[in-house]
């Protein structure tokens, strides 16, 4: 992954001929950076910039790729508007109707209206952040949360996923581990753990939590309860 840094340019002697179109600014990329498939080159319309998608984040750089601007925010000055995040929120915009909520814990609040999903590791400490101090305050809405251990960080989380979801009560199950740290082991059952982890690679999802509502927007961390609310609101469909 190229290094994360905020508002770093980064110089990069090549050529000094001018790849004037998309096509030929992507193919340059790719021959500097062979290890980082680009999805997508886009021209801005600030001042001769492309954006360059790739490896699930936004870069810019110039025509003649003499720098690139790593983890930048764009922000246009009369708006104030941040073009960078906008973008973000619309290339990892998820249809939300098409996820497979059968698969999901379903936990109900108050009336339920508002949907929220969460991607969520079992020994994730971010994640019982979330569900210890955040979703608690929530009402009004219905939380899916989908099982989705990552192996790479926590060794025992997918036998902790399989555990909550053959439980005889998977909501009591999920909370008293989360909430209490308090697991019921030795059953066994089918389980829909190995299809969540192919359904987050499919949409990207590299950490969690990770939480999608119902416009499609995702957002990733233990985001504060009010901020959340604030989400569920934006994303509600209008009456």
């Amino acid at each position: 992954m190229l290094k994360r840094v905020m508002f770093i340019v980064l110089a990069f002697m090549m050529t000094t001929a001018a790849w004037a179109d998309e096509a030929s600014l992507k193919k340059a990329f790719e021959a500097a950076y062979p290890k980082f498939p680009v999805k997508s080159v886009t021209k801005t319309p600030y001042a001769g910039l492309y954006e360059i998608v790739v490896g699930g984040q936004i870069i810019y750089a110039d025509e003649k790729l003499s720098f690139i601007l790593v983890e930048g925010s764009l922000i246009d000055p009369k708006s104030r508007r941040n073009i960078t995040q906008e973008r973000m929120n619309e290339l990892t915009k998820v249809n939300f109707s098409t996820l497979p909520f059968d698969k999901a814990i379903k936990v109900v609040k108050g009336n339920g209206s508002r949907k929220l999903v969460v991607f969520s590791d079992p020994d994730c400490p971010y994640c019982k952040k979330l569900e210890q101090k955040e979703l608690a305050s929530l009402t009004d809405v219905t939380i899916y949360t989908f099982l989705y251990p990552i192996p790479q960080l926590h060794p025992d989380a997918a036998n902790k996923a399989r555990a909550i979801w053959c439980s005889p009560d998977k909501v009591k199950a999920w909370q008293d581990w989360m909430l209490r740290g308090q697991l019921l082991k030795g059953t066994e059952c089918d389980t829909p753990v190995d299809e969540l982890i192919g359904l987050g690679d499919q949409l990207g999802i590299d950490s969690t939590p990770t939480l999608i509502f119902e416009n499609g927007r995702r957002v990733l961390g233990a985001y504060p309860a009010k901020e959340i609310d604030e989400l569920l609101n934006a994303a509600a469909p209008k009456k």
